[in-house]
This record gives structure tokens, C-alpha cells and sequence, in this order.
């Protein structure tokens, strides 16, 4: 099997909830075919592939990576095997597409880059909304001065979870909302004014240990501070907002990219809503990395973005913890 017409081959390595926005994305794609699927059990791999419409299921992960049909992987396994199963994904002459969060550990991100760059592969952290238009646009928007200059970042991503035996609730998988979602509003933070000097952090512990609602304050160069709050208990909220000396630019679904738009805020009042196509930032992430492949591309990520990625969230997790600033 493999390529046919420029199609990307990939397998799926979990059945997690989150592959089903992936599989969409994929059927958009007329550059990306889903081939495979592994379970640690072979009949929930074949009863997922028979649901999904998939050509081959396997029973176990390895057995998936030793498949000569597939080139890429989109790994969608609990946080703690993330870089595990990529150096082994990568090891096998696997491209990587890992779920985010990579790690939270700068050493385990660097060792699973490390392993990339001997097996000649790419690897790609994914934040699938930073290959949405509504991104670039915020970005750009910023870089060129809309509202000045950036003094100030706010980023917020939350919702409710009741689930105690879910994996994002389970301390020895690397679950915690900071893990979850707060990711997203350190790397889009990052992503609009660099890497953090400093950090101070408060978290409020779950009755299983992890995380279940942190606030982060960051300061960048240049004078830019920034501050978030994520969380499993507070409901479904999700806006991220740079603001200038001359006003702010809100996007009101910065991580979902659902109705899709900027506003533009001038004198206190909503003077603009800028708008933003559509699109499917899942299916854009697994073609970024397929046309990388074909070598028409570069991965929008890799391993700068990621190690910085991780070096905030280690940063932040240690300023939690002793109640002090960090300086990275």
C-alpha cells in the first residue's frame, strides 16, 4: 500500500475521544488517508476501524509501527506515554503528529526531538489551533501594531469535569488542567509575545491530586505581562485578548476556532469584529505535516516551539508548588 496520489498514510495509535475530531479533519483532506488503527485489544481496534471506515486494525501499538503501509502517526495517548510511544514511533521510521502536551519536562521533549532528528523524522507537537487562519490573523494583527504596542496578554480555557476516573484526573498519567487546557493559553501567549522571564502560579488541587483550576502570571521581554486562568470546574470559557496602548483585540474562540472572528476594541467600545475563514484546524494540521513530508512543506512546530512550550509549563508547575517567582 502506501502513497496514492500524494495521499500521506498514517495510522491512529489509541481509540481516545479525541481521535474523532482528527478522522474528520482527515476525511476533509485529499492529502491524508487513515489506513490503521491500534488498541491494546485487537477487537476494540477492529470494531473501532469497522465504525470509522478504516482498512486495518491492530492489537497492539508495536504491531502498528511495524506496519510498512504507514508512514505518519497521530499519537492520542494519556500525557505520560506521549514521549514514550514517539521515540518508538519514530524509532520504527515513523513520522510523529503527538497530542498536545508533549511533556512537561524540557529533558523528556528535548530526548524525544533528540530522537527524531537521529531517525531523520519529523515530529510535531499539536496545537491544532495554531494552524488555524483565525491565528495568523490575531498574529499578524499584533505584529503589526493594530493596537500598539503589546503590553498585556489575558488567556483563559476551561470546563466542567465531574469524572474522577478520567485520565485528565489521574496524577500518574500527567493529567491536571494545566496539562489540559492551560496549555493551550501558555502556548498562545507565547506564541503572541515570546518566551516568559518570569512566572508565578497558584493552583488548587483536585481530591486526586492533579490540578483542577490554576492561574499563571507571566511576565516577557520588552515589559509585556500576561496572566491566565484554566480549569475543570468553572465552566466552558475560552477567550484570549492582547491588548496595546491604543485598545485590544479579543477572540472569543481562540482554541476551537468555532464562528471564527477578531474584535477589535478602541476607547472601550467594539469599534470592529474582523473577520476569519472558516476552517478545520485538524485537517490543516495533518496536511501541514503530510506536505512535510511530500517535501513541499516545513512543520509549523517542532522543537523550539515545543521546548519553550515546556520549559513554561515546568516553570509554572515549580512556581505552584514553592509559592515563589520563577526565572527561566
Amino acid at each position: 500500500m502506501g502513497v496514492v496520489g500524494g495521499r500521506t498514510a498514517w495510522g491512529v495509535l489509541s481509540t481516545a475521544g479525541i481521535n474523532r475530531k482528527v478522522l474528520a479533519g482527515a476525511a476533509k483532506s485529499d492529502r491524508v488517508d487513515v489506513v490503521a488503527v491500534a488498541s491494546r485489544e485487537l477487537a476494540t481496534a477492529e470494531a473501532y476501524a469497522a465504525e470509522h471506515g478504516i482498512e486495518r486494525a491492530y492489537g497492539s501499538y508495536e504491531a502498528l509501527l511495524e506496519a510498512p503501509e504507514v508512514e505518519a502517526v497521530y499519537i492520542s495517548l494519556p500525557n505520560s506515554l506521549h514521549v514514550e510511544w514517539s521515540i518508538r514511533a519514530l524509532e520504527a521510521g515513523k513520522h510523529v503528529l503527538c497530542e498536545k502536551p508533549l511533556d512537561r519536562s524540557p529533558d523528556e521533549v528535548a530526548r524525544a526531538f533528540d530522537a527524531a532528528e537521529a531517525a531523520d523524522r519529523f515530529l510535531m507537537e499539536a496545537f491544532m489551533y495554531r494552524h488555524n487562519p483565525q491565528t495568523r490573523r490575531l498574529k499578524e494583527l499584533v505584529d503589526q501594531g493594530a493596537v500598539g504596542e503589546l503590553r498585556l496578554v489575558r488567556a483563559q480555557f476551561s470546563f466542567t469535569l465531574t469524572e474522577l476516573g478520567n485520565v485528565r484526573m489521574r496524577p500518574e498519567l500527567k493529567g491536571g488542567s494545566l496539562m489540559d487546557v492551560g496549555c493551550y493559553c501558555v502556548s498562545g501567549t507565547r506564541l503572541l509575545a515570546g518566551e516568559p522571564e518570569t512566572v508565578v502560579a497558584r493552583e488548587l488541587p483536585s481530591t486526586t491530586g492533579v490540578d483542577v483550576r490554576f492561574a499563571g502570571a507571566m511576565t516577557f521581554p520588552g515589559g509585556v505581562l500576561a496572566h491566565f486562568d484554566c480549569g475543570f470546574d468553572t465552566g466552558d470559557r475560552s477567550e484570549l485578548e492582547a491588548a496595546g496602548p491604543e485598545g485590544s483585540l479579543i477572540v472569543r474562540s481562540p482554541w476551537h476556532c468555532h464562528d471564527p472572528g477578531i474584535e477589535l476594541w478602541l476607547d472601550g467600545r467594539l469599534s470592529e469584529r474582523i473577520p476569519v475563514e472558516a476552517a478545520d484546524s485538524y485537517q490543516l494540521e495533518l496536511e501541514n505535516l503530510s506536505d512535510a513530508i511530500r517535501g513541499e512543506a516545513s512543520p509549523l512546530l517542532g522543537r523550539t516551539d515545543a521546548l519553550g512550550q515546556a520549559r513554561a509549563i515546568d516553570a509554572l508547575y515549580r512556581a505552584a508548588a514553592s509559592g515563589e517567582r520563577i526565572e527561566l
